[in-house]
């Protein structure tokens, strides 16, 4: 099976899954299961989360549906719309650039200062990429759902903080750990003027349920027209560490104006 099939068909299928088992949650109320069972859907739709961001991340790089552009921008658009209302052209921009300037001040997915711990940067990291709109767009969904949802059942809307809201809080956090902070954080060792990117050494399915194989991250920022589920093969194939602009040229070219 070709690569760009091979993106279509996993896409297609964390897309279906994600809708799924969003509608068979919502459907249900939370204050009957029991704590595990709650825990373990809770855990999946996280997955699922994280997914459609890293769907939306391979269309970033056009490596979503190689070689047919529009397909691969649509799916992206949605991918990100479904996950927290992101505009997909203000989150390829933002990305690119924190391929092309890594660990720099034009790198706007990296601490500005020295000093800022874990927190501080998570707030960053997320204040570049949503905005009041976006916050507002959710909170409207999230409640307009709930309230079609107390009509058939008030305690049925307790499903849209635990199902909905909780999993895109959880994977926010995972994006940020793995795709970010654990491979950028540095630790002082890499020579002047050039920033480290680690990879995280994962095993197989750790590396998978982490995210999605993102602590291939050094891999990544070499190779970004290698789609996720490829990240594997790359391991061992990448020197330690590399600067501003080590690898091949993304493709950078912008999106049509209001897309």
């Amino acid at each position: 099976m070709a690569g760009g099939d091979t993106g279509l068909l996993l896409g297609t299928g964390i897309f279906g899954a994600w809708l799924a088992t969003l509608v068979l949650a919502l459907l249900t109320d939370p204050a009957g299961w029991t704590p595990a069972a709650l825990g373990l859907v809770v855990a999946l739709r996280t997955l699922l989360q994280t997914g459609l961001f890293i769907l939306g991340h391979d269309a970033m790089h056009r490596t979503l549906v190689p070689g047919r552009q529009r397909l691969n921008d649509g799916l992206g658009r949605l991918a990100l719309l479904l996950y927290a209302g992101l505009p997909y052209a203000r989150c390829r921009h933002h990305h690119l650039r924190h391929h092309r300037f890594p660990g720099s001040r034009l790198d706007p997915d990296f601490r500005r200062a020295n000093g800022d711990g874990a927190l501080r940067w998570y707030a960053r990291f997320m204040g570049n990429y949503l905005s009041l709109g976006q916050l507002v767009l959710l909170l409207a969904s999230w409640l307009a759902v709930a309230g079609g949802l107390m009509l058939l059942e008030p305690r049925q809307a307790l499903a849209v903080p635990t199902f909905w809201v909780l999993p895109l809080v959880l994977s926010s956090f995972q994006l940020f750990l793995f795709g970010t902070y654990l491979p950028h954080r540095g630790d002082g060792s890499s020579p002047a003027g050039r920033h480290a990117v680690r990879s995280l050494g994962y095993p197989h399915l750790l590396s998978l349920l982490a995210c999605y194989h993102f602590g291939y991250h050094r891999e990544h920022h070499a190779h970004p027209g290698v789609p996720w589920f490829r990240l594997p093969q790359l391991r061992g194939h990448v020197p330690h560490q590399h600067g501003h602009g080590y690898g091949p040229a993304d493709d950078s070219r912008p999106l049509r104006p209001g897309r």
